[in-house]
């Protein structure tokens, strides 16, 4: 008499250990979602250059300026003078001096940070030159008082809107980069027995198995 075969139950089955550790990985790269992507280096790195190249734009309108003002304000020659020659393209103011020792001489107004006064032709002013350097000429005014230094200004600011922009960007991937950590994306790869990482299983791969 031939012996019956035991037979499972259809509740007792048990999915091989393989095929249950792959529908874990599934599951887990199906509730993974991917975090913010941190700010990219060669992001970092063009705001530094813009934040270095306003600085710098900031002190060559700055400093030249400066210190012709403070030259002129220490040694420099006063004298009437009057407008000869205005144009815009390019910019320039030019002057008759029509007192002290250079009278007759003619001169272009040196600008301050890019700027010129505002003068019309045949009008007369008062400037200071340098008497060594007469083309380092402002008028009076802008000598005793300078006016207020727009380009430099604004460049400054620029200065400070990319400098602050950059370092909220390294301070950004920073945290991304902490909060991420060097772990491993879920469901990217399974573990062995012995709990070493193995290369991910296809779902083909995971079908002839079982």
């Amino acid at each position: 008499m031939a012996k019956k075969k035991n037979r499972r139950a259809a509740n007792g089955y048990q999915l091989p250990p393989h095929v249950e550790r792959a529908r874990q990985a599934a599951s887990r790269a199906a509730g993974w979602k991917p975090g913010p992507k941190p700010p990219q280096r060669r992001v970092i790195l063009a705001g530094f250059g813009m934040s270095l190249l306003c600085l710098g734009m900031t002190a060559a309108f700055w400093f030249p300026a400066h210190a012709l003002a403070e030259d002129l304000r220490s040694r420099g020659v006063t004298s009437a003078a009057t407008v000869v020659g205005i144009d815009n393209k390019p910019q320039y103011v030019k002057v008759r001096l029509v007192s002290g020792p250079r009278t007759g001489d003619e001169v272009e107004f040196s600008d301050y940070a890019g700027m010129y006064p505002d003068v019309h032709r045949d009008e007369a002013m008062i400037v200071t030159y340098d008497p060594q350097q007469p083309s380092r000429v402002l008028s009076r005014d802008w000598v005793e008082d300078p006016p207020a230094n727009l380009p430099a200004y604004g460049t400054a600011a620029l200065t400070l809107l990319c400098l602050s922009l950059t370092t909220t960007a390294v301070i950004r991937r920073l945290r991304i980069l902490r909060r991420s950590g060097p772990g491993v994306q879920p469901g990217s790869s399974a573990e062995r027995s012995d709990g070493q990482p193995c290369a991910p299983r296809t779902a083909a791969a995971t079908d002839r198995e079982a």
